[in-house]
């Protein structure tokens, strides 16, 4: 019994630690911050009020307090909904799945609407092979991916179309990407050009996944593991991606959902 009264206050402070450290952690570079350092202050005030025996004082911060608590779940409910939903594990299961199916629908919609209007373009999809030696020799961006970035770097009147784009989870890493072309070229047909062999290239130097826009033909082709996939509709495009990049909670070994790390 002596022993788990001395366990208790060890116990607590321990739980105190952890909340503390992740409340700072998340709350860290946010407006909320502020909040934090304003409410630690406040807390501050409170001790040494108790501490000198100042009743008066005391009474009024504890007033305040009643008040600052409500206004700060009203003026915060957005930040403290995230923590909390952070807290979850089964939240963030369903979230690895919509997030990679967001990715995923905008992916396809940039890639056919390219094909439909004819816009050649390589998106280059970084595996367990890091790409960041290709990346350094381009324009890097690091910009968060979206159908409309993507869609205006493969423009014609853009000094970035020529070339590759690399993407590596939700990050559009680097744009106008050289990449080294195929040796052998009998998987290609003549109407496929050099963004055809360049993405079968690097297809047989690493595991990333080439997707190709024939400016040609208006078909999109898939280059993985030194094979070219030509022709491919909407519907096993995403299968593909699907069955190569499986979400973290279904598949060890992922790199290209790495966006839900926090």
């Amino acid at each position: 019994m002596e022993l788990f009264n001395f366990l208790i206050p060890i116990v607590e402070v321990g739980l105190l630690t952890v909340l503390l450290s992740y409340l700072l952690s998340f709350f860290w570079n946010t407006r909320a911050m502020d909040l934090v350092l304003g409410f630690l202050a406040f807390l501050l005030m409170f001790a040494l009020a108790s501490w000198f025996h100042l009743p008066v004082l005391k009474k009024i911060l504890f007033g305040v307090m009643e008040v600052l608590v409500l206004a700060i779940l009203i003026i915060f409910q957005p930040e403290l909904r995230i923590a909390l939903s952070r807290l979850s594990l089964k939240g963030k299961k369903f979230r690895e799945v919509s997030l990679f199916d967001l990715l995923l629908e905008n992916l396809s919609s940039s890639v056919y609407r390219l094909a439909e209007k004819r816009v050649g373009a390589i998106f280059l999809l970084e595996n367990q092979d890091s790409l960041e030696d290709f990346a350094k020799r381009a324009v890097v961006l690091n910009a968060d991916f979206s159908s409309e970035l993507a869609e205006s770097i493969f423009a014609t009147t853009t000094p970035l179309h020529d070339g590759a784009v690399i993407l590596r989870g939700t990050t559009l890493l680097a744009a106008a990407v050289i990449l080294p072309l195929a040796d052998d070229t009998s998987q290609l047909a003549k109407s496929m050009g050099t963004r055809h062999r360049a993405a079968l290239g690097i297809s047989q130097l690493t595991d990333a996944l080439a997707i190709v826009v024939s400016e040609e033909t208006g078909k999109v082709s898939i280059a993985r593991d030194g094979i070219m996939t030509r022709g491919v509709k909407i519907d096993r495009f995403k299968g593909i991606l699907r069955s190569v990049f499986t979400p973290p909670s279904r598949k060890k070994g992922f790199n290209f959902g790495e966006w839900l790390k926090p």
